[in-house]
């Protein structure tokens, strides 16, 4: 019996020692005597901790990582969360994540719940000390005071390492446009490494950019209710090899007349910003490949765009794959955007295109004259070389809009598996230089570790 005691106070004593002890987020409730157990975490991790891959870890509510503290999540190991507490993991300014999952044992954030649903995980948030533009003042989502700033002046600040990491039926909402996404990366630096990612089936954005100069690779998004790829506040970090695919009847609770895309890159939102507030959103993306509802049955009213670009924004996505747009393939919003594309500073080049209607569009403009649709698209085609296909099949993806079992990869004779460029600002070490266009060429990389039918 004293035994038995004793023990429990070490485990206890243990648990204690890696999350501070406050009124309001209280400790980690101790683990079981034996492998498997479920560990209860709560509260503010301060220093270095490590979660095994023989335990599964459930977050209740926010759980914070503070500097200087580490945490690092064995491969394999399996992190949930009930609906009742969505969990959010924020890994603040000064701390660091270690989730170096592999390809056979990934690190999985998921529900707990027996029939899982969207919002019952909240999300993954990592805040970095990079440069933004302040277009947001503070982190969305509902997290206290302590931990509501970001952004600095390191843009090789190193925030950590995701790799080989699946995010599961996230999308906390706290209030009406104010919600966690899957994965959050608020002014992250280039030092942090993110890697074989997929967002699955989360009630917001799959991933937010704000701000930062984070780069990664190999990022799926599969069946999120807003947008896939949203960028703001002046990111600027490079990414290639990318999967979107939508559900073609699965969105958000709309307001304000917003829509769901592939693609939602702004540069500020105009009012605490300018729309030329520096440093302006500017991505270099290659090797994308975005599927949209292309009308399918059953298909959402809200959805929207293939790719919209506004509010000051510049882009280079290029040797990319962007079809089945709802309302719009590529469209662009606001006269300072517009201007960008006209200059030549953005630009979706050497790529594929479809939509379903307007595969190219001009909106929200002060002057109309500056831009028309069908200009638009002899830039597309002209100055950037990218083909506009009126039937997506002709491009030869394998199964793009099989949303149970998607397969984006190129068959045999596709005219993506040629013909990729990496000039300009893509001459640049980050970027792999491989001959197809679009995400996948003849070797699957989501094998082994994604998972699809969610």
């Amino acid at each position: 019996m004293k035994q038995t005691f004793l023990w429990c106070l070490i485990a206890v004593s243990a648990i204690m020692g890696a999350c501070s002890k406050k009124s309001d987020n209280p400790t980690p409730q101790p683990p079981g005597s034996t492998s498997g157990d479920t560990i209860n975490i709560r509260g503010t991790i301060t220093s270095n901790t490590t979660w095994s891959s023989n335990k599964v870890y459930r977050l209740r509510g926010y759980v914070y990582v503070d500097s200087p503290a580490v945490l690092t999540i064995e491969a394999g190991t399996k992190i949930i969360s009930n609906k009742d507490s969505a969990g959010v993991l924020v890994i603040y300014k000064g701390a660091k994540i270690i989730a170096q999952g592999t390809k056979d044992k990934p690190i999985v954030f998921t529900s707990a719940e027996a029939n899982p649903k969207p919002g019952d995980l909240g999300g993954v948030v990592l805040v970095g000390k990079a440069t933004g533009n302040g277009n947001h003042a503070v982190l969305e989502g509902g997290v206290d005071d302590k931990h509501k700033l970001f952004g600095g002046n390191d843009d090789h600040d190193n925030s950590g390492i995701l790799r080989y990491v699946r995010i599961e039926y996230g999308g906390k909402a706290v209030n009406p446009d104010d919600e966690i996404n899957g994965l959050s990366l608020y002014t992250v630096g280039d030092g942090t490494t993110i890697e074989y990612i997929q967002v699955i089936r989360g009630l917001d954005d799959a991933y937010e950019f704000f701000g930062g100069s984070v780069n990664c690779r190999y990022l799926i998004a599969y069946n999120s209710a807003d947008d896939d790829y949203d960028m703001d506040d002046g990111y600027h970090g490079k990414i290639q090899f990318a999967i979107s695919i939508k559900d073609p009847g699965f969105t958000d609770k709309k307001t304000g007349g917003d829509l769901s895309h592939n693609f939602e890159v702004d540069n500020t939102n105009g009012s605490s910003k300018p729309y030329t507030a520096t440093p302006i959103t500017h991505p270099l993306l290659s090797n994308f490949t975005a599927i949209g509802p292309n009308n399918a049955a059953n298909t959402s009213p809200d959805y929207g765009y293939g790719m919209r670009w506004r509010r000051g924004a510049q882009f280079e996505l290029v040797n990319s794959i962007v079809i089945g747009g709802q309302k719009a393939g590529l469209d662009l919003d606001n006269d300072p955007t517009v201007q960008y594309y006209k200059d030549g500073i953005s630009g979706f080049r050497n790529s594929f295109l479809h939509a379903v209607n307007n595969v190219t569009q001009v909106d929200k403009l002060n002057d109309p004259s500056l831009l028309s649709a069908a200009e638009l698209k002899q830039l597309v085609t002209g100055r950037d070389g990218s083909i506009i296909f009126t039937n997506p099949a002709d491009i030869q993806l394998t199964d793009p809009f099989n949303n149970a079992q998607p397969n984006v990869k190129p068959k045999a004779g596709s005219p993506a598996l040629t013909g990729a460029k990496f000039d300009g600002n893509f001459n640049d070490s980050f970027f792999q230089k491989v001959n197809f266009i679009g995400a996948i060429g003849t070797d699957d990389w989501t094998q082994g570790w994604a998972v699809w039918n969610k």
